[in-house]
């Protein structure tokens, strides 16, 4: 459904250099995080739509910047209508720029979870097919292992199958100007289109009444 939405340009800025964007997608970030300022970390999820995923992460403490884009696939450059039709074998996904002397990767696992559907692997909410299936995208070995873990932790509040795939980042490559920050460029169209999606609605289903170990 998202797809088929027609956003139109919006300004958009990051504070630094080091992470401005370009709707001509040329500026993709490594794992290493290499263009990031000292003192900062970044990771990768995804959870469906980015402009949700992108607007459940900008508002936590200790998140610097979400920057909504794709990865996981094979394609330079992936276009977002490719994407969105499962050809280039990318997820639509927000790399995370925190400060983790202010939140944690293990702080920032729980709210993933808790904005996911994790037994849906055809994609999430409304929106079907691989470019977006959800899956953590860590960007070491301990970010690995944490992920892992958190994996497992969560399978053990539920009797059916966790399906969320851990998968180390290649490469991210963000999304077209038009895309970023899209809840706050055009706050009605994205909350028609998140009500639309029952996306809150589901996630209080799995969530709600849920016990923690």
């Amino acid at each position: 459904m998202k797809a088929v939405l027609v956003a139109a340009l919006a300004a958009f800025s990051l504070s630094g250099a080091a992470l401005a964007q370009s709707e001509t997608y040329v500026h993709p970030a490594q794992p290493e995080g290499a263009d990031l300022p000292e003192g900062l970390a970044h990771t990768v999820f995804a959870s469906g739509c980015f402009w949700c995923t992108e607007a459940d992460f900008e508002k936590l403490d200790g998140v610097v910047e979400v920057v909504s884009g794709f990865t996981g696939g094979r394609q330079q450059n992936p276009d977002y209508y490719d994407v969105a039709r499962g050809r280039t074998g990318h997820n639509e996904a927000a790399r995370i720029i925190y400060d983790p002397s202010v939140i944690s990767y293990d702080e920032l696992l729980h709210h993933y979870w808790r904005n996911v559907d994790p037994f849906d692997d055809g994609g999430q909410f409304c929106d079907r097919g691989s470019g977006y299936a959800p899956g953590i995208f860590p960007v070491d070995a301990e970010q690995h292992a944490a992920a892992e873990a958190s994996l497992q932790s969560v399978q053990a509040l539920f009797e059916r199958p966790v399906i969320v795939p851990v998968r180390d980042l290649t490469t991210f490559w963000p999304a077209g100007i038009e895309h970023q920050d899209y809840y706050q460029t055009h706050p009605a169209r994205y909350q028609r289109y998140r009500f639309g999606c029952r996306r809150d609605q589901r996630l209080r289903q799995i969530w709600n009444g849920v016990e923690e170990g």
